[in-house]
């Protein structure tokens, strides 16, 4: 793996982003379902004022070249320690292997345990073997069997 560059800044997004995430997801997902734009800017806009969430960017050279979501989620059991959930882990293509979504993830998982959380999960897809190993380096395990229900008429699409 090769360095990224030296002026690779780990941020919050804020407002002035919506375009570089939504490259960034297009990315990531490229057979997405459709959304208008007005929806989009909206589900952002609400997602920014979420409680708990942040979109983390990885940017160089005022680019967005990496993204995830971190979700902090408070918590009755564990002594009142909060849980966080990771999603939408994506580097834009080209900057991949670079190291850069390493430090993405390091920061966003600093941020989670700053937070008093008392563990992050994550979900990938179940045959993306390149991304298990890349999850492992960073001390995430297969401890636990994850599941999930996709509401009733969404296609799920594989992406390996």
């Amino acid at each position: 793996m090769t360095q990224p560059t030296d002026d690779l800044i780990i941020r919050v997004a804020d407002d002035g982003d919506f375009d570089a995430v939504r490259a960034l997801y297009r990315d990531l997902v490229p057979s997405d379902l459709p959304a208008p734009e007005a929806l989009q800017r909206q589900t952002y806009k609400t997602m920014l004022e979420h409680p708990g969430l942040t979109i983390l960017l990885a940017v160089i050279d005022r680019q967005a070249v990496a993204s995830c979501t971190l979700v902090v989620t408070p918590n009755l059991t564990r002594g009142c320690a909060s849980y966080a959930l990771i999603e939408n882990v994506v580097t834009q293509s080209n900057w991949r292997g670079r190291g850069i979504g390493h430090q993405l993830m390091q920061a966003a998982i600093d941020r989670a345990f700053g937070d008093g959380c008392f563990k992050v999960m994550l979900l990938s897809g179940s045959g993306n073997a390149r991304a298990h190993r890349f999850y492992k380096t960073l001390g995430f395990s297969t401890t636990k069997t994850g599941f999930e229900l996709r509401a009733p008429g969404y296609a799920p699409r594989r992406l390996i």
